[in-house]
């Protein structure tokens, strides 16, 4: 981890260690194990934060499930299909967009096992989570809406230098096991950290856009799934436009992203066959519950009630959408959107993607 990262460690202990320790005895003692094992340890009624850490390091869990990644253009649903996992008993739910890409977000991190622990820590590791630390979890910026988020980045490096040095013969799969090892182990709000999973998920915007990103996910995770939502580009450009109007506000460039995601979704499903599916974001809106025990089964995992509520941490939460947004849950409302077009942006949008899109509905999951 380099000098900045180092400071910002320092920062976070000497900020955090009274409010952690309260607030985890104040409101999450009956939720984590970690703090009846604190509890144990120390009968005096003060905590410092290097035996905090320890404690948590000593009952930190392996997290060596395979990877559901979730993958497609912005604004497409994978933010919302990330909350509704969220919860289920049988998965860890990487709780934000997952920023592991180095040297970009939407590039795969490749790691040179020649480099050593430290430097693989240093290009995983997501320095958002010391915002969320400040902010608490918030989907936007500028959403008033947030929530508790208690990460220490100490933490996490001092487990994923121990797990890497429990490993004798290092393979990629083990930096990145280590990883989420150290992810999770360190994410002490985190209200579904116990009990047997199958499969840690998260989403990246765009990863699986690229054919070598894919390739190296695939290495690493052969047990791994792909996930991708399709959404209706006449419903998709104008909500885009809305949220990233530096990128989209041009409806032929648009269009040519759309497609480029779309594309994606047809080779790699083409490729990689039955560890990918497709689903369409009107159906993960209007039929959400065929659509989720659909993903329960591709998973492997049983149905959950908690696959309906879009939630953060168990937390039901607002859609994430451009426009404006009043009740918690999935809404239809985000389908309507395509209303906003122009007459131009109509006819732009069909004489560009109709055909791809045809052919992507096809390969998609269908719902009677």
């Amino acid at each position: 981890m380099n000098s900045q990262h180092r400071e910002k460690e320092k920062d976070i202990k000497q900020r955090l260690s009274e409010r952690v320790i309260s607030y985890f005895i104040g409101q999450y003692a009956k939720v984590r194990y970690k703090i009846w094992m604190l509890r144990k340890e120390d009968n005096e009624s003060e905590l410092n934060l290097q035996d905090f850490s320890r404690i948590c390091s000593e009952n930190v869990l392996p997290v060596t499930s395979p990877l559901a990644l979730i993958s497609q253009i912005q604004g497409s649903g994978g933010t919302l299909l990330s909350q509704l996992f969220d919860g289920h008993p049988e998965l860890h739910v990487h709780p934000h967009e997952l920023l592991i890409g180095h040297p970009e977000k939407h590039n795969w991190p490749r790691i040179d096992l020649s480099d050593g622990p430290e430097k693989w820590f240093e290009v995983l590791f997501e320095d958002i989570v010391s915002r969320y630390n400040r902010e608490g979890y918030k989907m936007e910026k500028e959403n008033k809406e947030s929530f508790p988020f208690i990460f220490i980045p100490a933490l996490q490096r001092e487990i994923f230098l121990n797990y890497i040095d429990s490993v004798q013969s290092i393979t990629l799969r083990d930096v990145f096991d280590a990883y989420m090892t150290s992810y999770f182990g360190a994410w002490l709000s985190n209200q579904n950290y116990y009990g047997p999973k199958k499969f840690v998920t998260a989403h990246t915007m765009r990863l699986a856009t690229a054919k070598d990103n894919m390739e190296s996910f695939f290495e690493i995770y052969p047990d791994g799934r792909l996930i991708f939502i399709v959404r209706d580009p006449n419903s998709w450009f104008p909500s885009a436009k809305k949220r990233w109007p530096g990128s989209y506000t041009d409806v032929g460039r648009a269009a040519g992203e759309w497609n480029k995601s779309a594309q994606a979704m047809l080779w790699n499903k083409e490729k990689y066959g039955g560890c990918v599916c497709i689903i369409k974001f009107e159906d993960l809106i209007r039929k959400t519950e065929a659509a989720m025990r659909f993903l329960a089964e591709f998973l492997g995992i049983e149905f959950d009630d908690i696959l309906l509520t879009p939630t953060f941490n168990k937390f039901p939460v607002k859609a994430n959408a451009s426009f404006k947004v009043k009740d918690q849950g999935t809404l239809n409302s985000l389908l309507s959107t395509e209303k906003t077009l122009t007459e131009h942006e109509v006819d732009t949008i069909e004489k560009e993607t109709s055909e791809i899109y045809s052919l992507v509905r096809r390969e998609s999951v269908r719902f009677e």
